[in-house]
């Protein structure tokens, strides 16, 4: 049964920080109705979904007000509240797909011959068309968010809360997986919240959008009445909503490159025996941007880790010219990349994950910015002013003290570029990059990968980000699943 919701002056301050993540939070959300939650990176988005779900641990930090669910104080164990996370690999916890369906409504008790039936119609909403014995491992970004939402949705909750569930999907399986939550949410009358920076994809199928600020909610009302209001716009601005006009960086022409760093010849790659992209003849020029494109589940992602030296190819060549190895520290006793060690590594091609979190090992956000420099020998005084540099352009700076894993999901997205940056190495390749940005903090990610470039870096980016793409000047590579990749433009 839908139900509604109901906060109070609530607010929260994770452990640690001086800075609340949320405060003064007054809102009531009637039983069945759709909300679109928005507002700048960092404003408490995720931290409010976490609350409502009842996993806010009482010893991670310190509430304010009051937050009831159905007249209720949230409790996990009910199973009132569906959350998807922003991280599926969190949410993702069983070996098939089929078992990691079933796990919530095994805990809820739900009679053993109603599950598969559940289970199948779930994932069929979702699109995601693959055997329940198929091992979740071998899914990409994209799928196990779709896994993530076809598990809450099996468990049929009064409430379904879900935290950018779209930004690691391909453009036709934004809509896909959208129109998949809606005719849940229609099904079951299910009152839901949904976060998401790109208001477009949720505007016309929502009933309000909530804006949050540092002192509260900053605009409530229905969404194209929102977004049109000219006396909000300063505020909406300043927010970081993708307003519909909203003007882009020009985009950045880039000419052939200069020298070669990276080559591959006949690529085939895949995990374990698993292939999944082939035929992959690649060169990687400093001074230059490649985007790789395409549906989720070609092979994008496990490309670029090889291309990284992360994973070793399963058949083809992949080498190191001159230009880069020379760079760096030390020099690596092969030019395959896969054979050499992490120092080798890291002063010479810089890897973000598509999950931020994977990165981290340091207890500070400064401490997180400073290793990369310190691990390629480059010392502390120089270590220290590259973190300077790097919290200031991406205006983090009251965010040094904090740890990573507190930190909202734009901000550990952040975090993992400036970290890779701080070691400036000669390549660089990302795994979505602009996931769970703001328009500002976009803006700032583009400028910053851009001059990076215009430096002579080279930048390899797996994204569905296309305004990303166009704005850093990158060719594309396209992926399909006929696993052979076309340089399209």
């Amino acid at each position: 049964m839908p139900a509604d919701i109901l906060a109070r002056d609530f607010g929260w301050r994770h452990a640690g920080r001086k800075r609340a993540a949320l405060a003064h939070i007054d809102l009531e959300v009637p039983a069945g109705q759709r909300v679109l939650l928005a507002g700048a990176s960092g404003a408490g988005k995720s931290t409010f979904l976490h609350a409502l779900a009842g996993v806010l641990p009482a010893e991670s930090g310190y509430q304010e007000g009051e937050l009831l669910v159905g007249g209720q104080e949230p409790d996990p164990s009910a199973g009132r509240t569906g959350l998807v996370l922003q991280d599926p690999d969190s949410q993702v916890i069983l070996a098939t797909i089929g078992a990691d369906v079933a796990f919530g409504m095994e805990n809820l008790r739900v009679p053993a011959a109603d599950i598969p039936h559940r289970a199948a119609a779930a994932l069929d909403l979702v699109g995601l068309a693959l055997p329940p014995e198929r091992s979740t491992q071998a899914l990409s970004g994209g799928q196990k968010q779709r896994l993530a939402i076809a598990g809450v949705i099996a468990m049929a909750p009064d409430v379904i809360v879900l935290d950018e569930p779209t930004a690691n999907l391909d453009p036709a399986a934004v809509t896909e997986v959208r129109d998949a939550v809606l005719a849940a949410q229609a099904r079951t009358g299910a009152t839901m919240l949904v976060v998401e920076h790109r208001v477009e994809v949720w505007a016309d199928h929502v009933d309000r959008v909530v804006v949050l600020g540092p002192e509260g909610v900053l605009a409530d009302g229905p969404p194209r009445a929102v977004l049109a209001d000219a006396g909000l716009r300063p505020a909406l601005l300043d927010a970081g909503l993708w307003l519909p006009d909203l003007p882009l960086p020009a985009p950045r022409a880039r000419a052939a490159g200069g020298e070669e760093l990276l080559s591959a010849r006949g690529l085939e790659t895949g995990r374990g025996r698993a292939l999944t992209a082939a035929g992959i003849d690649l060169d990687i020029r400093a001074g230059t941007a490649t985007g790789f494109v395409g549906p989720n589940g070609t092979g994008k992602s496990t490309t670029a880790l090889t291309l990284a030296g992360l994973l070793p190819p399963l058949a083809g060549t992949l080498r190191a010219q001159p230009a880069l190895l020379g760079a760096g520290t030390g020099r690596p006793r092969g030019s395959a990349p896969h054979g050499w060690s992490a120092q080798e590594l890291v002063s010479r091609i810089g890897t973000v994950f598509q999950e931020p979190e994977h990165q981290f090992i340091a207890a500070s956000v400064r401490a997180e910015l400073e290793f990369g420099p310190l691990r390629a020998g480059l010392g502390e005084e120089i270590a220290a002013a590259r973190a300077d540099e790097l919290l200031a352009r991406l205006r983090m700076e009251t965010l040094a003290p904090a740890h990573p894993q507190t930190l909202s999901g734009g901000e550990k997205r952040r975090l993992s570029v400036a970290c890779m940056l701080a070691a400036q190495p000669p390549v660089l390749i990302v795994d979505e990059p602009t996931f769970g940005q703001d328009a500002r903090t976009w803006r700032g990610l583009a400028e910053l990968l851009g001059d990076q470039v215009d430096a002579g870096g080279a930048l390899l980016a797996v994204s569905h980000d296309e305004e990303f793409l166009t704005a850093v000047g990158a060719r594309r590579c396209a992926f399909a699943p006929a696993p052979r990749p076309q340089e399209v433009r």
